[in-house]
């Protein structure tokens, strides 16, 4: 008898959330796009994809998705990434509606410039084995990490990275890079999922339109 195949959603209101999908599907879980309160239902885990964060809010408003949300940040395995990040932080700059705060962080949008400020670099993450690709997208800084949260990743000597137990709030995009590694601890480590053996080839890398 074979074993459940593993359902990870991603929030698919605004954003890059397609790249995660088939990052997700390359490892051989079933992505699940995640628009509606009935979408979380059955996840085992959530990915909140890089976009433009003071939309997502907007939508979570106006999808009815605050609440549910809510209660599955609260005990579910969860990976932010940019403005992913910032909807689980505790504390963001100028938002419309409050973010979700199950993140003991704080971190402040759009700080490492404009779109034209993008750029990718080496990073080092433990976790996933050293050096890993960082693509930084209008990328938000984590400017205040609680004691109760482990630094993961670095840019250099600033933390772009980190790890609250079963929720992780990254800086970059490691959907938008052909490695996978970075979703693969994630779910195995993190969310505590068993993959297939077997993995298909990485995702093609989409366009980069983002903000935080």
């Amino acid at each position: 008898m074979s074993e459940r195949v593993p359902r990870v959603g991603v929030l698919a209101l605004q954003g890059d959330f397609a790249a995660h999908q088939a990052t997700l599907a390359a490892l051989g879980v079933e992505p699940v796009r995640v628009s509606r309160p009935e979408d979380l239902e059955h996840l085992d885990a959530l990915v909140m994809p890089g976009g433009e964060s003071t939309t997502m809010l907007r939508l979570i408003e106006v999808m009815g998705l605050r609440a549910p949300l809510e209660r599955f940040v609260a005990s579910q395995p969860v990976l932010g990434t940019c403005a992913g990040l910032i909807l689980l932080a505790r504390g963001a700059d100028a938002l419309p509606h409050p973010t979700l705060g199950v993140l003991d962080a704080d971190v402040a949008r759009n700080a490492y410039g404009r779109q034209i400020d993008s750029f990718t670099d080496t990073l080092r993450i433990p976790p996933v084995g050293g050096e890993f690709p960082g693509v930084f997208i209008r990328a938000p800084r984590i400017v205040r990490a609680g004691a109760g949260t482990e630094p993961i990743a670095w840019h250099g000597g600033e933390v772009v990275g980190v790890r609250q137990g079963r929720l992780v709030g990254i800086c970059f995009h490691p959907e938008l890079t052909q490695d996978l590694r970075f979703h693969r601890w994630f779910l195995e480590h993190v969310a505590q999922l068993t993959l297939p053996a077997a993995v298909a080839a990485p995702p093609a890398e989409p366009a980069r339109e983002d903000a935080a």
